[in-house]
């Protein structure tokens, strides 16, 4: 509305209109603006009535006639403030005091992040308040109700985290307002791949219908799975709804979608035409420096593999674990294998030796640039490279496990020589198992450390027993090498996982505690129950097989308690027929024994285990002809 005035007496300066008003229009945005000739656009308040504010300059008291009012204006949507132009200044100042108050600080007054307020904080004290104020919330897990379930997956597993400096950016962007308060939601992050795959596995897969399409191979065929529509996880969806309840400590419900695979059956087939099949139609020579390789169909085939994703498009790729396995007699032509740091005895003594690098072929490399030939028909070749490989046992991985001093030592003596067929073996076998180290904790299997004991690595053929005769059979010996490892364990306080001694009694080997070996049925196993390494050591010369373990000692030491023999039987005589298999013995008696071993630590006993054994009688056997 409008108002006019009529001034009786002496007259407003030049320029000024009567009474100094001015009319302020009201924008639609809500501000109100200045006529031409005023000073400036002041942002006020809407209000339901009229503000009029009397001028800051009064006259001098005259006596005034007002003019009628002029008639009703037609109605308006908007209502215009009537202002005293004298206050248009304080009003300037009032504006530049209100935005100083809204604005002081990085962060705008009256916002605020889960129930707390950052208004007027600069952005490092926001952020160290808010980083405060959602500690505990961090460590809290994600509650999941999944397919009707209630889950919980810990934060820390699928990288769930309040992002404190992308919340406080939001806060301080938030925009000035001059009234109430600003609710800002906290960004958060999560892995969504890591929450799907914990998802998962908490999921009825009985529950999960889609099928993903699937491209394998069986040999060297391809073989195609199709896929088909029906419910599945949606990792989108579970990310979006855990980041929206997990800052309030609400409960994310999570439910399974209706999927449909993007490849169609045509696709697929399309990929097994234009990839599976050429990809193993022919080799692939790599070629690596002046070094070659060659990657056989069976090897590719082993390496590609066709990966669906969420959607379930199929991707072909190299996996290079399985390629190098696949491929590992042909990489190892152009490949140098690291060397682990071990221990070795120098001067009397256990040193810690350092390793040496490898060269590999970086089959990661590889990958892609097989991909690319892969699709072609014909000769194909691609470029190789070596990467540095580091042993992955150091210096201090082997100095850790305190291999340090003699904890046994024992001996055994053979007849022969050095260069009997019997000899030899016991000599084989003891340089396969020379510098072996087991872990702590870990169990040692003489079989699995040797493999089978053939003619391809050296073993010959000498007396064993079969069936309860002694005959010539390849690594005939090997049990003699058996009970001297075993004995020495044994003296060392190690577990005795498996063992068994011989069925004869032979005087070479100590009463029951001996042990016997057959590939793969009989076998030698004893477990490292101390926090050391052990190694073992052995040596041989042409009359006794020796094996010492080193490692750190644990217990004082470890005796034999021997019962009496009991339950004696004669040997019988065995006639043979006369041969290369007949191998003659004069007999031993059978018997019973009893023997304890022994432990004391600290100097008390801590173990008393017992071990019992019977033999059976030798037979005395006679190849051919009558006794």
């Amino acid at each position: 509305m409008t108002s006019k005035s009529e001034w009786f007496g002496p007259q407003p300066p030049a320029g000024a209109r009567p009474d100094d008003t001015v009319i302020l229009n009201e924008a639609p945005d809500g501000s109100v603006s200045v006529p031409d000739g005023a000073d400036a656009t002041v942002p006020l308040p809407m209000s339901s009535a009229t503000a009029i504010i009397p001028a800051a300059r009064q006259a001098p008291p005259q006596e005034r006639i007002e003019t009628p009012p002029p008639p009703p204006s037609p109605p308006r949507k908007k209502r215009k403030w009537l202002v005293a132009a004298s206050v248009v200044a304080l009003l300037g100042a009032g504006a530049a005091g209100s935005a100083a108050y809204v604005t002081t600080g990085d962060i705008p007054r009256g916002v605020e992040v889960l129930g707390l307020s950052l208004g007027a904080l600069t952005l490092a004290e926001a952020e160290k308040a808010l980083r405060d104020h959602v500690a505990a919330r961090s460590a809290q897990p994600a509650r999941v109700r999944l397919d009707g379930k209630d889950v919980t997956v810990p934060a820390e597993s699928v990288g769930l985290a309040f992002d404190v400096p992308a919340t406080v950016d939001a806060a301080a962007t938030s925009g000035v307002r001059f009234f109430g308060t600003k609710s800002i939601p906290p960004a958060v992050r999560v892995d969504e791949a890591k929450l799907t795959a914990a998802l998962r596995k908490q999921l009825n897969t009985e529950r999960v219908t889609v099928r993903r399409p699937a491209i394998a191979f069986r040999g060297v065929e391809p073989v195609v799975a199709y896929g088909k529509p029906g419910l599945d996880l949606d990792g989108g969806l579970a990310a979006e709804r855990v980041i929206a309840a997990w800052p309030t400590g609400g409960v994310a419900d999570v439910p399974l979608t209706t999927r449909t695979p993007v490849m169609a059956r045509e696709q697929v087939d399309a990929l097994v035409d234009e990839v599976a099949k050429p990809a193993v139609a022919a080799p692939v020579t790599v070629t690596v420096g002046a070094k070659s390789l060659v990657l056989t169909p069976a090897a590719i085939a082993k390496g590609l593999v066709f990966r669906a994703d969420s959607t379930g498009r199929l991707t072909p790729a190299i996996d290079a674990t399985r390629l190098r396995t696949a491929g590992a007699t042909e990489f190892r032509k152009v490949e140098t294998a690291a060397k682990p740091a071990s221990v070795r005895l120098q001067d009397g003594k256990p040193q810690v030796v350092a390793g040496t690098p490898g060269r590999l072929v970086d089959v990661t490399k590889l990958g892609p640039e097989l991909l690319k030939v892969l699709p072609a028909t014909g000769s194909r070749e691609v470029t190789g490279v070596l990467a540095t490989a580091e042993s992955e046992t150091s210096v201090a991985d082997v100095t850790k496990l305190g291999i340090k001093e003699k904890v046994s030592t024992f001996t055994t003596y053979f007849t022969g020589g050095r260069n009997a067929p019997r000899s030899q073996n016991i000599i084989t076998v003891a340089k396969a198992v020379d510098g072996a180290v087991v872990q702590p904790g870990a169990t040692f299997s003489l079989n699995k450390h040797t493999g089978e004991r053939n003619y391809a690595k050296g073993y010959k053929d000498a007396p064993v027993i079969v069936g309860g005769v002694l005959e010539p059979g390849v690594g005939g010996g090997a049990s003699q090498f058996t009970t001297t490892l075993f004995n020495a364990a044994y003296y060392a306080g190690l577990e005795d996982v498996e063992h068994k001694p011989h069925s004869f009694y032979f005087s070479r080997y100590p009463a029951v505690i001996e042990a016997t070996i057959f590939y793969p049925t009989l076998d030698l196993k004893f477990k490292n129950t101390t926090p050391y390494g052990v190694l073992i050591d052995t040596a041989t010369t042409g009359r006794s097989v020796t094996v010492t373990l080193w490692s750190t000692k644990v217990y004082d030491s470890v005796k034999t308690v021997y019962g009496p023999k009991r339950n004696r039987t004669s040997p019988p005589t065995v006639q043979r027929e006369a041969g290369p298999r007949c191998i003659a013995t004069s007999g031993l008696p059978g018997f019973t024994q009893d023997a304890w071993r022994v432990i004391r630590k600290d100097g008390q006993e801590v173990e008393r285990e017992k071990f019992t054994w019977r033999y059976d009688p030798e037979p005395r056997f006679v190849c051919g002809g009558t006794e």
